[in-house]
Protein backbone atom coordinates (compact mmCIF):
# COMPACT_ATOMS: atom_id res chain seq x y z
CA UNK A 1 0.00 0.00 0.00
CA UNK A 2 1.04 3.27 -1.01
CA UNK A 3 0.55 7.04 0.52
CA UNK A 4 1.02 10.30 -0.45
CA UNK A 5 1.05 13.50 0.98
CA UNK A 6 1.26 16.69 -0.99
CA UNK A 7 2.67 19.94 -0.31
CA UNK A 8 1.34 23.35 -1.40
CA UNK A 9 3.55 23.13 -4.41
CA UNK A 10 1.55 20.32 -5.61
CA UNK A 11 4.72 17.62 -5.32
CA UNK A 12 4.33 14.88 -2.86
CA UNK A 13 5.91 16.14 0.57
CA UNK A 14 6.56 12.61 0.55
CA UNK A 15 5.15 9.42 -0.48
CA UNK A 16 5.27 5.98 1.59
CA UNK A 17 5.14 2.09 0.95
CA UNK A 18 4.70 -0.97 3.08
CA UNK A 19 6.33 -4.33 2.00
CA UNK A 20 4.41 -7.29 2.39
CA UNK A 21 7.13 -8.33 5.09
CA UNK A 22 6.68 -4.96 7.04
CA UNK A 23 9.43 -2.58 5.94
CA UNK A 24 8.88 0.63 5.69
CA UNK A 25 9.52 2.82 2.78
CA UNK A 26 9.57 6.46 2.60
CA UNK A 27 10.83 8.99 -0.31
CA UNK A 28 10.57 12.13 -0.02
CA UNK A 29 11.31 14.13 -3.77
CA UNK A 30 13.41 17.39 -4.07
CA UNK A 31 13.84 17.97 -7.89
CA UNK A 32 16.39 21.05 -7.47
CA UNK A 33 19.23 19.15 -5.35
CA UNK A 34 22.13 17.29 -6.24
CA UNK A 35 22.59 15.00 -3.02
CA UNK A 36 20.69 11.96 -1.96
CA UNK A 37 20.39 10.80 1.71
CA UNK A 38 19.47 7.29 2.41
CA UNK A 39 18.63 7.16 6.11
CA UNK A 40 17.77 3.60 8.12
CA UNK A 41 15.93 3.36 11.26
CA UNK A 42 15.89 0.61 13.85
CA UNK A 43 13.40 0.23 16.37
CA UNK A 44 16.71 -0.54 18.57
CA UNK A 45 17.90 2.01 21.93
CA UNK A 46 18.70 1.56 25.40
CA UNK A 47 14.90 1.68 26.32
CA UNK A 48 14.82 -1.54 24.42
CA UNK A 49 17.78 -3.58 26.23
CA UNK A 50 17.22 -6.58 29.21
CA UNK A 51 18.56 -6.17 32.15
CA UNK A 52 21.99 -7.11 31.44
CA UNK A 53 22.18 -6.19 28.14
CA UNK A 54 22.63 -2.42 28.78
CA UNK A 55 24.83 -0.85 25.93
CA UNK A 56 24.88 -3.54 23.44
CA UNK A 57 21.97 -1.55 20.85
CA UNK A 58 25.41 0.81 20.89
CA UNK A 59 27.88 -1.79 20.62
CA UNK A 60 25.94 -3.43 18.03
CA UNK A 61 25.46 -0.38 15.88
CA UNK A 62 29.26 -0.57 16.13
CA UNK A 63 29.68 -3.64 14.94
CA UNK A 64 28.05 -3.16 11.47
CA UNK A 65 30.49 -0.70 10.52
CA UNK A 66 33.06 -3.47 11.04
CA UNK A 67 32.74 -5.88 8.08
CA UNK A 68 29.59 -6.94 6.15
CA UNK A 69 29.97 -10.24 3.43
CA UNK A 70 30.28 -7.94 0.47
CA UNK A 71 32.71 -5.38 2.53
CA UNK A 72 34.22 -7.94 4.80
CA UNK A 73 36.46 -4.58 6.32
CA UNK A 74 35.82 -1.19 8.09
CA UNK A 75 38.45 0.40 5.56
CA UNK A 76 36.42 -1.67 2.80
CA UNK A 77 32.94 -0.09 3.84
CA UNK A 78 34.50 3.10 4.41
CA UNK A 79 36.02 3.66 0.78
CA UNK A 80 32.98 2.63 -0.96
CA UNK A 81 31.39 5.66 0.28
CA UNK A 82 34.55 7.86 0.84
CA UNK A 83 35.61 7.34 -2.17
CA UNK A 84 32.35 8.76 -4.23
CA UNK A 85 32.79 11.75 -2.07
CA UNK A 86 30.17 11.13 0.35
CA UNK A 87 28.91 10.68 4.29
CA UNK A 88 28.06 7.84 6.01
CA UNK A 89 27.68 7.59 10.10
CA UNK A 90 25.28 6.40 12.99
CA UNK A 91 23.94 6.86 15.99
CA UNK A 92 22.13 4.75 19.01
CA UNK A 93 19.99 7.26 21.20
CA UNK A 94 17.21 5.72 23.81
CA UNK A 95 14.27 4.40 21.21
CA UNK A 96 15.83 4.06 17.71
CA UNK A 97 19.35 3.31 16.08
CA UNK A 98 20.12 5.58 12.66
CA UNK A 99 22.14 4.68 9.97
CA UNK A 100 22.65 7.00 7.19
CA UNK A 101 24.21 8.14 4.05
CA UNK A 102 24.57 10.77 2.05
CA UNK A 103 26.17 10.90 -1.82
CA UNK A 104 25.65 12.53 -4.92
CA UNK A 105 22.25 11.31 -7.07
CA UNK A 106 23.79 8.81 -9.05
CA UNK A 107 25.55 6.59 -6.16
CA UNK A 108 22.07 6.11 -5.02
CA UNK A 109 22.65 2.34 -5.75
CA UNK A 110 25.94 2.12 -3.87
CA UNK A 111 24.37 4.09 -0.57
CA UNK A 112 21.50 1.76 -0.59
CA UNK A 113 23.71 -1.64 -0.85
CA UNK A 114 26.08 -0.09 1.73
CA UNK A 115 23.30 0.00 4.48
CA UNK A 116 21.33 -2.69 3.37
CA UNK A 117 24.08 -5.07 4.16
CA UNK A 118 24.76 -3.52 7.30
CA UNK A 119 21.29 -4.79 8.49
CA UNK A 120 20.90 -8.31 6.75
CA UNK A 121 24.89 -9.61 5.77
CA UNK A 122 26.80 -8.14 8.79
CA UNK A 123 29.83 -10.48 9.94
CA UNK A 124 30.40 -9.72 13.23
CA UNK A 125 33.85 -11.28 13.54
CA UNK A 126 34.35 -12.08 17.02
CA UNK A 127 38.20 -10.75 16.75
CA UNK A 128 36.93 -7.39 15.66
CA UNK A 129 34.18 -7.70 18.72
CA UNK A 130 37.18 -7.84 21.11
CA UNK A 131 38.44 -5.13 19.73
CA UNK A 132 35.13 -2.59 19.17
CA UNK A 133 34.96 -3.38 22.60
CA UNK A 134 37.81 -1.58 23.83
CA UNK A 135 36.94 1.07 21.46
CA UNK A 136 33.41 1.78 23.07
CA UNK A 137 34.93 1.33 26.13
CA UNK A 138 37.36 4.32 25.58
CA UNK A 139 33.92 5.95 24.28
CA UNK A 140 32.57 5.64 27.73
CA UNK A 141 35.96 6.66 29.34
CA UNK A 142 35.81 9.92 27.29
CA UNK A 143 32.32 10.68 28.74
CA UNK A 144 33.86 10.49 32.30
CA UNK A 145 36.10 12.78 31.43
CA UNK A 146 33.26 15.40 30.44
CA UNK A 147 31.63 17.20 33.73
CA UNK A 148 29.32 18.58 31.95
CA UNK A 149 27.90 15.15 30.52
CA UNK A 150 28.42 14.01 33.76
CA UNK A 151 25.89 15.99 34.72
CA UNK A 152 23.48 14.99 32.26
CA UNK A 153 23.23 11.77 33.17
CA UNK A 154 23.60 12.07 37.39
CA UNK A 155 20.40 14.14 36.23
CA UNK A 156 18.63 11.47 34.17
CA UNK A 157 19.39 8.99 37.05
CA UNK A 158 17.21 11.48 39.18
CA UNK A 159 14.58 11.88 37.11
CA UNK A 160 14.39 8.26 35.89
CA UNK A 161 15.55 5.96 38.49
CA UNK A 162 16.39 2.67 37.58
CA UNK A 163 15.14 2.88 33.89
CA UNK A 164 16.58 2.58 31.04
CA UNK A 165 15.96 6.75 30.45
CA UNK A 166 18.01 7.03 33.54
CA UNK A 167 21.61 5.60 32.17
CA UNK A 168 24.11 6.09 29.42
CA UNK A 169 22.77 4.84 26.20
CA UNK A 170 26.09 3.13 25.85
CA UNK A 171 25.61 1.33 29.59
CA UNK A 172 28.92 1.32 31.41
CA UNK A 173 32.39 -0.48 31.11
CA UNK A 174 31.15 -3.31 32.96
CA UNK A 175 28.21 -3.91 31.38
CA UNK A 176 29.74 -3.47 27.44
CA UNK A 177 32.72 -5.85 29.42
CA UNK A 178 30.18 -9.21 29.83
CA UNK A 179 27.89 -8.20 26.24
CA UNK A 180 28.95 -11.75 24.50
CA UNK A 181 28.86 -12.34 20.76
CA UNK A 182 25.53 -14.27 21.95
CA UNK A 183 23.97 -11.81 22.91
CA UNK A 184 24.50 -9.41 20.31
CA UNK A 185 23.53 -12.02 17.84
CA UNK A 186 20.36 -12.51 19.83
CA UNK A 187 19.52 -8.99 19.87
CA UNK A 188 20.24 -8.52 16.37
CA UNK A 189 17.71 -10.92 15.40
CA UNK A 190 15.30 -9.70 17.55
CA UNK A 191 15.23 -6.25 16.92
CA UNK A 192 17.00 -6.14 13.28
CA UNK A 193 13.52 -7.22 11.26
CA UNK A 194 11.75 -5.62 8.42
CA UNK A 195 8.86 -5.03 10.46
CA UNK A 196 10.76 -2.86 12.70
CA UNK A 197 12.74 -1.24 10.53
CA UNK A 198 11.89 2.01 7.99
CA UNK A 199 14.44 3.61 5.52
CA UNK A 200 13.60 6.81 4.07
CA UNK A 201 15.46 8.61 0.61
CA UNK A 202 15.25 12.15 0.19
CA UNK A 203 16.58 13.74 -2.74
CA UNK A 204 16.01 14.01 -6.79
CA UNK A 205 14.43 10.78 -6.69
CA UNK A 206 11.14 9.24 -7.43
CA UNK A 207 9.30 6.49 -5.17
CA UNK A 208 8.95 4.49 -7.48
CA UNK A 209 12.75 3.70 -8.00
CA UNK A 210 13.27 4.22 -4.15
CA UNK A 211 10.63 0.88 -3.35
CA UNK A 212 11.84 -0.68 -6.41
CA UNK A 213 15.53 -0.80 -5.22
CA UNK A 214 14.32 -1.79 -1.35
CA UNK A 215 11.98 -4.57 -2.62
CA UNK A 216 14.71 -6.29 -4.51
CA UNK A 217 17.68 -6.08 -1.71
CA UNK A 218 15.35 -6.62 1.16
CA UNK A 219 12.10 -7.51 0.08
CA UNK A 220 13.03 -11.11 0.96
CA UNK A 221 13.12 -10.67 4.50
CA UNK A 222 11.58 -12.64 7.13
CA UNK A 223 9.86 -10.67 9.34
CA UNK A 224 9.88 -11.17 13.11
CA UNK A 225 8.84 -10.20 16.73
CA UNK A 226 11.16 -7.33 18.37
CA UNK A 227 10.92 -6.37 21.73
CA UNK A 228 9.27 -3.48 22.67
CA UNK A 229 10.25 -0.42 24.83
CA UNK A 230 10.28 -0.24 28.86
CA UNK A 231 7.94 2.51 29.89
CA UNK A 232 9.28 5.68 32.15
CA UNK A 233 9.66 4.81 35.54
CA UNK A 234 7.98 7.34 38.46
CA UNK A 235 10.67 9.57 39.88
CA UNK A 236 11.29 8.62 43.91
CA UNK A 237 11.88 11.44 46.45
CA UNK A 238 15.29 12.09 45.56
CA UNK A 239 15.63 15.74 43.71
CA UNK A 240 19.89 16.21 43.87
CA UNK A 241 22.81 14.64 43.70
CA UNK A 242 26.66 15.93 43.71
CA UNK A 243 29.05 14.17 41.70
CA UNK A 244 32.76 15.14 43.40
CA UNK A 245 35.24 16.21 40.67
CA UNK A 246 38.10 18.68 40.90
CA UNK A 247 36.95 20.89 38.31
CA UNK A 248 37.69 24.98 37.53
CA UNK A 249 33.99 25.04 37.15
CA UNK A 250 30.70 23.83 38.49
CA UNK A 251 28.81 22.10 36.33
CA UNK A 252 24.96 22.53 37.00
CA UNK A 253 21.55 20.70 35.48
CA UNK A 254 18.71 21.54 37.09
CA UNK A 255 15.12 19.63 34.87
CA UNK A 256 11.53 19.02 35.55
CA UNK A 257 9.54 16.19 33.82
CA UNK A 258 7.83 17.14 31.12
CA UNK A 259 6.01 16.24 28.07
CA UNK A 260 5.77 13.39 25.97
CA UNK A 261 6.77 13.34 21.51
CA UNK A 262 3.23 13.82 20.55
CA UNK A 263 1.57 16.20 23.28
CA UNK A 264 0.04 18.63 21.83
CA UNK A 265 1.54 21.42 24.20
CA UNK A 266 4.69 19.99 22.43
CA UNK A 267 6.04 23.05 20.90
CA UNK A 268 4.51 25.66 23.85
CA UNK A 269 6.83 23.88 25.84
CA UNK A 270 10.01 24.45 23.26
CA UNK A 271 8.73 28.31 22.63
CA UNK A 272 9.28 28.11 26.31
CA UNK A 273 13.16 26.90 26.30
CA UNK A 274 13.52 29.58 23.63
CA UNK A 275 12.60 31.95 25.58
CA UNK A 276 14.18 31.10 29.09
CA UNK A 277 17.55 29.32 27.59
CA UNK A 278 18.54 29.74 23.89
CA UNK A 279 20.12 32.38 22.68
CA UNK A 280 22.26 35.46 23.68
CA UNK A 281 18.90 37.33 24.17
CA UNK A 282 17.01 34.85 26.46
CA UNK A 283 16.13 35.29 30.08
CA UNK A 284 18.60 33.39 31.67
CA UNK A 285 21.69 34.31 29.22
CA UNK A 286 20.64 38.29 30.13
CA UNK A 287 19.93 37.93 34.01
CA UNK A 288 23.13 35.32 34.39
CA UNK A 289 25.80 36.82 32.22
CA UNK A 290 24.81 40.00 31.13
CA UNK A 291 23.97 41.45 34.26
CA UNK A 292 25.99 39.71 36.69
CA UNK A 293 28.84 38.10 34.98
CA UNK A 294 28.46 34.99 36.68
CA UNK A 295 28.43 32.23 33.88
CA UNK A 296 30.03 32.31 30.29
CA UNK A 297 27.30 29.46 29.41
CA UNK A 298 23.49 29.01 30.12
CA UNK A 299 21.19 27.11 27.91
CA UNK A 300 18.08 25.33 28.25
CA UNK A 301 16.69 22.50 26.34
CA UNK A 302 13.59 19.97 25.67
CA UNK A 303 13.62 16.47 25.25
CA UNK A 304 10.46 14.43 24.32
CA UNK A 305 10.22 10.37 24.11
CA UNK A 306 7.21 8.07 23.81
CA UNK A 307 5.72 8.45 27.08
CA UNK A 308 7.59 11.34 28.73
CA UNK A 309 10.02 14.30 28.27
CA UNK A 310 12.01 16.30 30.39
CA UNK A 311 13.04 20.66 30.26
CA UNK A 312 16.56 21.30 31.23
CA UNK A 313 19.06 23.98 31.95
CA UNK A 314 22.40 23.77 32.17
CA UNK A 315 24.93 26.43 32.88
CA UNK A 316 29.01 26.23 34.67
CA UNK A 317 30.00 28.25 36.78
CA UNK A 318 32.76 29.46 39.64
CA UNK A 319 32.65 26.99 42.19
CA UNK A 320 32.14 29.23 44.85
CA UNK A 321 29.48 31.06 42.66
CA UNK A 322 27.14 27.91 42.25
CA UNK A 323 24.50 28.76 44.61
CA UNK A 324 23.79 31.79 43.59
CA UNK A 325 23.54 30.70 39.82
CA UNK A 326 21.16 28.04 41.11
CA UNK A 327 19.27 30.83 42.86
CA UNK A 328 18.81 33.17 39.98
CA UNK A 329 17.93 29.87 37.69
CA UNK A 330 15.00 28.80 40.18
CA UNK A 331 14.15 32.71 40.44
CA UNK A 332 13.80 33.26 36.69
CA UNK A 333 12.02 29.80 36.83
CA UNK A 334 9.52 31.09 39.53
CA UNK A 335 8.79 34.35 37.40
CA UNK A 336 7.49 32.66 34.32
CA UNK A 337 5.66 30.68 36.32
CA UNK A 338 4.08 33.09 37.79
CA UNK A 339 3.89 35.89 35.40
CA UNK A 340 4.09 34.18 31.98
CA UNK A 341 6.19 35.42 28.95
CA UNK A 342 5.09 38.45 27.02
CA UNK A 343 3.63 38.14 23.52
CA UNK A 344 6.86 40.03 22.34
CA UNK A 345 8.57 36.76 23.55
CA UNK A 346 6.19 34.12 22.13
CA UNK A 347 6.70 35.89 18.60
CA UNK A 348 10.52 35.35 18.66
CA UNK A 349 10.25 32.22 20.24
CA UNK A 350 8.05 31.25 16.98
CA UNK A 351 10.02 32.93 14.16
CA UNK A 352 12.98 31.29 15.58
CA UNK A 353 11.75 28.04 15.71
CA UNK A 354 10.67 28.10 11.93
CA UNK A 355 13.42 29.32 10.81
CA UNK A 356 16.01 26.94 12.03
CA UNK A 357 13.00 24.48 10.74
CA UNK A 358 12.66 25.64 7.48
CA UNK A 359 16.06 26.52 6.95
CA UNK A 360 17.21 22.52 7.56
CA UNK A 361 14.11 21.20 5.23
CA UNK A 362 16.80 22.53 2.37
CA UNK A 363 19.17 19.91 2.95
CA UNK A 364 18.12 16.17 1.63
CA UNK A 365 19.70 14.49 4.92
CA UNK A 366 17.49 16.65 7.37
CA UNK A 367 14.11 15.75 5.09
CA UNK A 368 15.09 12.17 5.08
CA UNK A 369 15.70 12.18 9.16
CA UNK A 370 12.31 14.53 9.43
CA UNK A 371 10.35 11.82 7.61
CA UNK A 372 11.84 8.39 8.58
CA UNK A 373 12.08 9.66 12.30
CA UNK A 374 8.61 10.32 12.65
CA UNK A 375 7.69 7.61 10.63
CA UNK A 376 9.16 5.31 13.08
CA UNK A 377 8.13 6.98 16.48
CA UNK A 378 5.26 7.66 15.63
CA UNK A 379 3.68 6.05 12.87
CA UNK A 380 2.80 9.18 10.96
CA UNK A 381 4.32 11.80 9.59
CA UNK A 382 3.58 15.84 9.61
CA UNK A 383 4.84 18.18 6.76
CA UNK A 384 6.40 21.09 7.19
CA UNK A 385 3.45 22.60 6.54
CA UNK A 386 1.70 21.45 9.08
CA UNK A 387 4.49 22.15 11.64
CA UNK A 388 4.36 25.86 10.58
CA UNK A 389 0.46 26.04 11.29
CA UNK A 390 0.98 24.20 14.98
CA UNK A 391 3.57 26.68 16.07
CA UNK A 392 1.46 29.66 14.62
CA UNK A 393 -1.65 28.03 16.80
CA UNK A 394 -0.10 28.46 19.54
CA UNK A 395 -0.98 31.56 22.05
CA UNK A 396 0.30 33.25 24.86
CA UNK A 397 -2.35 31.39 27.23
CA UNK A 398 -0.64 27.93 25.38
CA UNK A 399 2.52 28.93 27.22
CA UNK A 400 1.11 29.91 30.21
CA UNK A 401 -0.88 26.51 30.72
CA UNK A 402 2.98 24.86 30.16
CA UNK A 403 4.91 27.28 32.13
CA UNK A 404 2.55 26.57 35.51
CA UNK A 405 2.36 22.69 34.56
CA UNK A 406 6.01 22.25 33.59
CA UNK A 407 8.14 24.43 34.80
CA UNK A 408 7.50 24.43 38.26
CA UNK A 409 10.46 24.49 40.78
CA UNK A 410 8.86 22.70 43.37
CA UNK A 411 8.98 19.73 41.01
CA UNK A 412 12.76 19.93 39.75
CA UNK A 413 15.52 18.12 39.87
CA UNK A 414 19.22 19.24 40.47
CA UNK A 415 22.90 17.62 39.71
CA UNK A 416 26.02 19.54 40.78
CA UNK A 417 29.89 18.03 39.46
CA UNK A 418 32.06 19.68 41.03
CA UNK A 419 34.64 19.94 44.31
CA UNK A 420 32.07 19.46 46.96
CA UNK A 421 32.14 15.91 48.88
CA UNK A 422 27.84 16.41 49.75
CA UNK A 423 24.59 17.99 48.10
CA UNK A 424 23.20 19.21 51.63
CA UNK A 425 23.39 23.06 50.28
CA UNK A 426 22.07 22.45 47.06
CA UNK A 427 19.19 20.14 48.75
CA UNK A 428 18.50 23.03 50.57
CA UNK A 429 17.51 25.43 47.36
CA UNK A 430 15.16 23.65 45.72
CA UNK A 431 11.36 24.79 46.82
Amino acid sequence: MTTRLSAPNGLPFYERTVLPNGLRILSSTMPATHSVTVNLYVGAGSRYERKGEEGVSHYVEHMLFKGTEKRPTAKEIAEAIDGVGGLLNGATDREYTVYYIKVARPHLELAVDVLCQFVRHPLMDAAEMEKERQVVIEELAMVADSPAQIADLLLDSLLWPNNPLGRDVAGTAESVSAITRDTMLGYLGEQYVPNNIVVSVAGNVTHEEVVAIFNETLGGWTPGSPTAWTPASSANGRRSAVHYKTTEQAHVSLAMRSIPLNHPDRHAVSFLSVILGEGMSSRLFIELREKRGLVYDVSSYTAHFLDTGAFNVYTGVDPKNATEAIKVVIGELERIRDQGPTSEELTKARELSKGRMLLRMEDTRSVSGWVGAQDLLLGCVRTVEDAVAEMDAVTIEDLQRGDGEMLDPRKSYLAVVGPYKSDKKFAALLP
